[in-house]
């Protein structure tokens, strides 16, 4: 089997090196059980009656909540896409999950607009289609107005 004096290296690779990844991880999670202590009971973030108790909204920050929030528009999503990286049609209909007719006029209008271009390239597999932002439509993403 092995020669004597090799048996270690069995020892190393087989029980010492999964161990070490294991052993952090099992120490983290009982340490976050050990730590985590309910929070002690205030008054002043309950409000009781006589029949219930109920607790008290916390206060969040203003500005974590817009003023107004408004759905992102088609023509936004796929720009988000297209700034994210997603080069691909197929790809960019599969996050956003609408049909392709759809897509294809907006990619249509959007680059009538200038704010995308088509490019072919050649790839190993032969010639490929890809989508990609221009400056302009970088700047519109980031932009306050979201109509495009």
């Amino acid at each position: 089997m092995a020669e004597e004096g090799f048996a270690w290296i069995y020892l190393v690779f087989f029980l010492v090196i999964p161990l070490s990844r294991i052993l952090p991880k099992l120490i983290r999670k009982w340490r976050g059980k050990a730590q985590s202590n309910p929070e002690p009971f205030n008054q002043k973030s309950y409000n009781s009656t006589k029949e219930t108790i109920t607790e008290s909204p916390q206060n969040t920050n203003r500005m974590d909540i817009p003023r107004e929030m408004k759905p992102p528009t088609l023509n936004m999503l796929v720009l988000g896409e297209l700034n994210r990286g997603t080069k691909n049609f197929d790809a960019i209909q599969r996050n956003l999950g609408i049909d392709g007719k759809t897509l294809d006029k907006t990619l249509q209008k959007l680059e009538e607009q200038g704010l995308m271009e088509v490019q072919n390239k050649q790839g190993l597999m032969g010639p490929k289609i890809e989508l990609v932002l221009t400056n302009k439509g970088f700047k519109k993403f980031y932009s306050k107005e979201d109509t495009v």
